[in-house]
């Protein structure tokens, strides 16, 4: 096979099917007509010698072949891109530009709020929308209908198609009204067992504090489930419950003497929240400098 003789859109079009396994979404994507989208398949597929997407009862599923295409031709994509853009430079103090983020709201306080600080000074025109967490996050990335996704590292599989950088890391401690009974008392497995406790939730999908306690066989005396970290500390003045939060939130929204902060009686190890973005963004300006202003706020936290 020589390059010469090879379409280069059709490596778009391979990438677009490999990310979406879907005929018609890939057609979405590009614009283009469900049957010219089957025809760049069976061509891709004489291309490669190979079935790349094979269906599994309803679905399509990539073949092994197609996904050890991914990566590769991410990178190549990536590489023409960047040749392509040529001088793509982005300039902060006049540039106007909306940067997406996928976010709990735990980040958008610790990390994301300091960050608008600054934009208004050093970024006037520059705005960020801040999505929730959903499900297929990942899947969002991939298809770059998100600028940017910070999540814990321990949450991400092992092998991700996918550029992924630490950037802070946190703790889990404990949380109680300062009026709770049990305020004033060391925190330890007993009586944590005793006290009603206040789940938290992301976006309805279990936390990864809630499954570490699980694979440690902690029994929850579960009285109320919350659907985020920061909603939970306005649901326990006054109540007996006891939470748990990471340590760097609880010192943003509950300092002072309202509550009662415990260090968790439980092995829960660290939390580290790392940046996540598709390889064929890496060279992206605009998004270098924002990925750079949060690596620099990271250090500061």
């Amino acid at each position: 096979m020589q390059l010469r003789s090879v379409d280069l859109n059709m490596l778009v079009a391979l990438d677009v099917l490999l990310e979406e396994r879907n005929v018609s979404r890939a057609a979405e994507r590009l614009l283009i007509g469900q049957s010219a989208m089957s025809s760049t398949l069976a061509r891709l597929r004489a291309l490669f010698d190979d079935p790349l997407l094979v269906r599994e009862g309803r679905v399509f599923t990539t073949t092994t072949f197609a996904d050890s295409l991914v990566a590769p031709l991410q990178e190549a994509l990536a590489i023409l891109e960047s040749m392509l853009s040529g001088g793509d430079t982005f300039d902060p103090a006049v540039d106007a530009r909306t940067f997406s983020i996928i976010a709990s709201d735990y980040v958008a306080l610790v990390i994301l709020r300091p960050l608008l600080e600054k934009l208004h000074t050093i970024a006037p025109n520059v705005q960020l929308n801040v999505k929730p967490i959903e499900p297929d996050f990942l899947e969002q990335v991939a298809r770059r209908q998100a600028d940017l996704l910070i999540t814990p590292r321990e949450l991400l599989p092992t092998r991700v198609n996918l550029i992924v950088e630490p950037l802070f890391t946190d703790r889990y401690v404990f949380v109680m009204d300062a009026a709770n009974a049990a305020a004033g008392r060391t925190l330890d497995a007993e009586l944590f067992h005793s006290l009603p406790y206040l789940v938290t939730t992301q976006g309805g999908m279990p936390t990864m504090v809630e499954s570490r306690l699980d694979d440690l066989g902690v029994r929850r005396n579960v009285e109320m489930v919350a659907q985020s970290f920061v909603m939970a500390p306005f649901l326990l003045p006054g109540t007996q419950m006891i939470t748990v939060m990471q340590e760097r939130l609880t010192r943003l929204i509950m300092d002072g003497p309202s509550f009662s902060v415990h260090p968790s009686p439980f092995d829960l190890g660290t939390i580290t929240e790392a940046m996540v973005w598709a390889p064929r963004q890496t060279n992206d300006a605009g998004l270098e400098w924002l990925r750079g202003q949060l690596r620099e706020l990271a250090g500061t936290i």
